[in-house]
C-alpha cells in the first residue's frame, strides 16, 4: 500500500461518495462541502487502485483530520491506521501545527484511542451519525 498527497480531489470525492453517501447514507449536501479547495488531500492505493482517502484542514495550531474513508475491500488491512499516521506526519511538517483533531464516529473511538487520540466534549450528531471530537498532540 502507498499513501500520497494528491491534487486529485475528484478521486477523493469518488471514494467519499462510495463510503459516506452510498454506504452510510450521508446526504450529498452534508458530504460535499466547499472546503476541499483549501484542504490537503491524501489518497491511499492498493495494487494501483485508490482505496482510501483523508482530508486535512489547517486551523490555527490545529490540523483537523477529516473525511477519512477506506473502501470495504481494503478494510481490516491496517490502511485506516496508516492513513491517520500519514495524516499526522503531514501535519507535523506544517509550521505552527501542534495538535491533530478529528470528529470520530462513536463506534470508531477505540480505534483512534489506540493511535493516541483522547475524546473530548459530548457526543454530537453529524449527518445523522453520532460523533465525538478527539485530539492529540503531535
Amino acid at each position: 500500500m502507498r499513501i500520497e498527497q494528491t491534487e486529485d480531489i475528484a478521486a477523493c470525492r469518488a471514494l467519499r461518495r462510495r463510503v459516506f453517501i452510498e454506504e452510510q447514507g450521508v446526504s450529498e449536501a452534508d458530504e460535499m462541502d466547499d472546503l476541499d479547495g483549501q484542504a490537503i488531500h491524501l489518497l491511499a492505493f492498493q495494487d494501483g487502485q485508490a482505496v482510501g482517502s483523508a482530508r486535512l484542514l489547517l486551523q490555527g495550531h490545529i490540523g483537523k483530520i477529516g473525511r477519512v474513508c477506506v473502501l470495504p475491500e481494503a478494510r481490516g488491512t491496517g490502511l485506516g491506521r496508516q492513513l491517520i499516521r500519514a495524516s499526522m506526519d503531514v501535519l507535523r511538517g506544517r509550521p505552527g501545527i501542534t495538535h491533530a483533531k478529528l470528529g470520530a464516529q462513536t463506534h470508531a473511538i477505540g480505534f483512534y484511542e489506540k493511535l493516541g487520540f483522547a475524546a473530548l466534549g459530548e457526543v454530537y450528531d453529524d449527518a445523522g451519525i453520532p460523533h465525538r471530537d478527539m485530539i492529540r498532540e503531535l
